[in-house]
């Protein structure tokens, strides 16, 4: 239960508050860091794994769905299996030069290789599934695997990746599925692997792995140009635990369990959370579903069976959630009953769902939720700054994690631009060194892009709170910047239900306007009518919902630079084969911006479909 204080302190079982320091450098540049240390680190992913084996051998550590139950494997299961891959992957010559592939989703056999080539020192490499299954995207596919060059390929499904598996690139490599119908050509069952090679000793090869070895190569979204690999080391994954763990000491008074979808060639799932659960001896269930219109029921189906102590999720679907949660009491109170947190990344939690939750836990415990996020990169593997003292609103991102420091620069408008170092951070990029010499300044900070400012400039100890992304703002005619990502959350919040994301206009043009992908589910539960014309939706009953709520939003505008003044309704969704929206869902406004050029045209012109104020 939260405790406020009248004046500031908000206290929480099980939480750390906020102590920082705050050093002024002879550049003007601020050094800002935690006064915690950084407590014990883990050597390698292994020795959770054995830990948690012998400590609690029964515990389930990893789950996914069978028919109408539940695959599920214990920490003692997880450890014989993971010694029996590791043995037959170093079987076939695979090491740190030949990593293993793995193109499917998240599930226990991928689970299970992930850990085996961890455990045998091999770096493992998830894949977008997308990559593989849209066939307009086999070009990025095709470059990692270039990059890479894997000594071996896994897919849950043979069949399902099918097209993929058939490209030429992919010749000369073994193919492994854990269901092998359907498949373009030889593949090996995983049953084959899962018996081991008695010819390999894996205690010896385990003792040569340490914090330096390779664990896995994540790569980047690859939103502006081919995705970059970022080698991830045992060290970087075992100190962010530690990290996180010092944030949040009540991940030591019991174990974690998570119902997540989050994926795992993502670093918020396939790292943050995976090791979170692995860290602590916890479980993770995973959530075949998505925040999607066609996966959303999948999920509540799951949570109706196994509900988490933590919660993990992107504000779209903590938006889904808390609909879903109002109209069924049951599964209110089964989510709330053991939940230490709320947890949200990859963009701002809207109010009225920050409230929503709120409200709706003081209902249930009477009391509030713990609500937070932090702010991290494939880079940083991840969590660099963390909220871990209750906040009351959405957008802070916290304070750094223990080890850490962030070199805050100032900059004309009064943020500041964040660059960060510490034992979790990337040594630079896969095979590129010259990437990986723009990544860091000449102090050997990493260079974000990102924008903070403080919660409260007087209290360094309230935290940071994110600020937009400094390569996306941009300048109208008269000179005035336009802050893009911070006005994006305004907006989106302000156009609830009827946007799904928007994309804010204006560079070197008179006023700001918006190219808005609608939510349409929304618009036709509510019965609004509207048609399609040149790429955009058209009709009156659209400009009838949308202009009272930009009307509402520029009343509160401070100027030109955040008052709306046109919108276009597009009728084609975000395309990832043309590299719109990553495959984490985020939008790549400059891509859409340039492939939709003629709508751009037409929005700021008298075209009929055009809303303006």
């Amino acid at each position: 239960m939260l405790t406020i204080d009248p004046d500031k302190t908000v206290t929480a079982p099980g939480f750390l508050p906020h102590r920082t320091t705050l050093t002024r450098r002879g550049d003007g540049s601020l050094h800002y860091a935690s006064v915690y240390r950084l407590p014990p680190v883990a050597e390698k992913t292994g020795n959770w794994l054995h830990h948690w084996a012998e400590t609690t051998p029964d515990a389930i550590f990893i789950a996914e769905r069978s028919g109408a139950g539940w695959r599920e494997l214990s920490y003692a299961e997880t450890l014989e299996q993971v010694r029996a891959l590791a043995a037959a992957l170093l079987g076939r010559g695979l090491g740190p030069d030949r990593p293993v592939a793995v193109l499917s989703g998240n599930g226990v056999d991928h689970g299970l290789i992930a850990l085996a080539a961890q455990y045998a020192g091999i770096p493992m490499v998830p894949v977008t599934e997308q990559y593989s299954l849209i066939p307009g995207a086999h070009d990025r596919l095709i470059h990692i695997l270039r990059t890479v060059e894997p000594g071996l390929i896994f897919v849950a499904d043979a069949g399902t990746f099918a097209e993929a598996l058939a490209l030429p690139e992919l010749a000369g490599i073994e193919i492994v599925a854990a269901r092998t119908a359907g498949a373009p050509g030889p593949v090996t069952p995983l049953a084959d692997l899962l018996k081991g090679d008695a010819g390999v000793n894996v205690d010896a090869a385990y003792a040569h792995v340490g914090p330096q070895t390779i664990a896995k190569l994540l790569f980047t979204s690859g939103s502006t140009s081919n995705p970059k690999g970022v080698p991830t080391t045992h060290r970087m994954l075992c100190v962010n635990q530690a990290q996180i763990g010092a944030a949040y000491p009540f991940l030591l008074e019991r174990a974690p369990k998570i119902v997540d979808w989050l994926p795992w060639n993502h670093v918020f799932g396939g790292s943050h959370n995976f090791n979170m659960m692995l860290a602590h001896g916890g479980s993770l269930y995973v959530d075949d579903g998505k925040p999607t219109k066609a996966g959303f029921a999948r999920t509540l189906e799951n949570l109706s069976m196994h509900t988490g102590t933590m919660a993990f999720n992107v504000p779209m679907g903590y938006a889904m959630l808390l609909a879903a949660l109002r109209g069924d009491a049951t599964l209110r109170r089964r989510f709330f009953a053991d939940l230490d947190l709320i947890f949200y990344a990859g963009a701002s939690l809207p109010l009225e769902v920050w409230q929503g939750f709120e409200q709706m836990c003081l209902a249930e415990r009477g009391s509030l939720p713990f609500m937070g996020s932090s702010w991290g990169m494939t880079e940083t593997a991840p969590a660099t700054l963390i909220v871990h003292e209750p906040v009351r609103r959405s957008g802070i991102v916290g304070v750094p994690v223990a080890g850490a420091v962030a070199r805050l620069i100032p900059t004309e408008d009064g943020r500041y631009e964040l660059r960060v170092k510490g034992p979790n951070i990337t040594a630079g990029y896969y095979k590129d060194p010259a990437k990986t010499a723009e990544l860091f300044d000449p102090d050997g900070f990493m260079i974000s892009g990102d924008a903070v400012r403080f919660v409260d400039p007087a209290d360094p100890d309230r935290g940071l709170q994110f600020d937009g992304r400094i390569s996306e703002d941009f300048k109208l005619q008269s000179g005035t910047w336009v802050h893009a990502t911070k006005l994006r959350v305004q907006v989106l919040e302000a156009l609830s239900p009827w946007a799904g994301d928007i994309v804010i206009t204006g560079h070197d043009r008179a006023e700001v306007g918006i190219l808005v992908f609608p939510n349409r589910a929304a618009l036709d539960e509510a019965g609004v009518a509207y048609g399609e014309a040149g790429g955009a939706l058209v009709g009156p009953a659209l400009g009838e919902a949308l202009k009272p709520l930009l009307a509402a939003l520029a009343e509160r505008a401070t100027g030109s630079s955040t008052r709306i003044v046109r919108a276009l309704v597009l009728a084609e969704p975000p395309s990832i084969t043309d590299r719109e929206i990553t495959d984490k869902g985020s939008l790549n406004a400059r891509t859409i911006l340039t492939r939709r050029a003629a709508l751009l045209d037409r929005l700021y012109s008298d075209d009929p479909a055009t809303i303006r104020l």
